[in-house]
């Protein structure tokens, strides 16, 4: 298979799953379900979570929540630039039969911001408190799941903000021990 048809066909199924999950947006149930958890995915509930960790822990972990915030700032950071890289069009303006449901945050596609946090925030935080994971990887897997239910991104986008989420969480952890700071 050619590099130029293994494209094609990797944003043949990129387009297609998008549109399979913004189908289930026909039903204002839905709509109005996935709309929050974007919207508490824009933050709230992340805040919570790092309350909840300062409340479980103490005021000892008053540093590495402030490292996990800090961390947010580099991943910000990384999907601007790569937005501004790419300067991928969300589906809704390439497809006229995907149906944006929430009005986006900045103009381009890739990757996925609120992905990418909410994967980096939990897996930073699960680290650190375990117990908090009971909520998180379900929301995580929502919040994903709400930018395409949604029509704000492709498939693709969701799984790179992931990996890169991941990733970031991957060097937090990794580093800590190195800075003095236990996770």
């Amino acid at each position: 298979m050619s590099f130029k048809k293994a494209k094609i066909t990797i944003l043949d199924l990129d387009l297609k799953g998008c549109l399979y999950l913004n189908h289930f947006s026909k039903s204002q149930a839905v709509i109005h379900f996935f709309k929050g958890i974007s919207r508490l995915g824009d933050g709230l509930f992340w805040g919570v979570m790092l309350l909840s960790l300062w409340v479980l822990e103490g005021l000892f972990y008053i540093v590495q929540i402030s490292y996990v915030m800090m961390s947010g700032l580099v991943g910000t950071g990384i999907y601007k630039i790569l937005k501004q890289k790419t300067t991928r069009p969300r589906p809704y303006q390439v497809h006229q039969v995907i149906c944006l449901h929430e009005q986006p945050l900045d103009h381009f596609s890739f990757p996925s911001g609120h992905t990418l946090h909410a994967v980096m925030v939990s897996t930073v935080v699960g680290y650190i408190q375990p117990m908090l994971l009971i909520l998180m990887l379900p929301f995580t897997i929502l919040v994903a799941l709400s930018r395409m239910v949604l029509g704000l991104h492709y498939p693709s986008d969701v799984l790179i903000g992931a990996l890169i989420g991941a990733m970031v969480a991957s060097t937090i952890i990794a580093t800590a021990p190195f800075l003095n700071i236990v996770l």
